[in-house]
């Protein structure tokens, strides 16, 4: 069996702001009522965290839960601890209606870094990406370049976008084009 890698391999692009590939990530799919108090405390156990609110994404010690949809959440835990991770969700939620699945080797993650981030994605997402339309914290599914894509930011200069595997390469050197363009101008909101 080869060692996993992630979709461009650490690749790294210096520009108007910094675009890396973030290596491996575990993440987990869960899908069920959010408001069943059994779910929520799987949850908690496994990660250390609560649910986060309606389009929100909480990070603590070990990984991070994103609220992706009124019955699922995105669970960020160390790659090599996602199958373990599925495993004690699944334990806890015997009995009950759920999925938890390991997509870790599905999808493929980014992170941006500088002033300009908002920018950039504002290039190629239909999403208002001003700090009133995207706040801090809040976590976005929508399309980037016409392909899926989830992202965050964690601070004003730090983003971190998530897709699909199959269109990784698409979305780096995406990401990279729309970085190259000289000065980006400024969203005000």
């Amino acid at each position: 069996m080869s060692d996993a890698v992630s979709v461009c391999n650490g690749a790294s692009f210096s520009g108007a702001v910094q675009v890396l590939d973030a290596g491996l990530c575990g993440m987990i799919t869960l899908r069920g009522d959010l408001a069943d108090e059994k779910l929520s405390a799987a949850v908690k156990a496994a990660t250390g965290m609560g649910l986060p609110k309606p389009r929100r994404i909480k990070k603590g010690k070990r990984g991070a839960v994103a609220w992706m949809s009124p019955d699922e959440l995105l669970i960020f835990v160390d790659y090599d601890l996602a199958d373990s991770t599925v495993t004690k969700i699944e334990r806890a939620l015997q009995g009950q209606y759920f999925l938890a699945v390991n997509v870790s080797d599905a999808r493929a993650t980014f992170a941006l870094q500088g002033t300009g981030v908002r920018e950039v994605i504002a290039k190629g997402a239909p999403v208002d990406m001003s700090p009133q339309g995207l706040p801090v914290g809040e976590i976005r599914r929508t399309r980037l370049g016409q392909v899926a894509a989830a992202f965050w930011l964690s601070d004003e200069e730090h983003l971190t976008l998530v897709c699909f595997r199959s269109v990784g390469s698409f979305v780096y050197d995406w990401l990279c084009n729309a970085a190259t363009e000289g000065t980006l101008p400024r969203l005000t909101g």
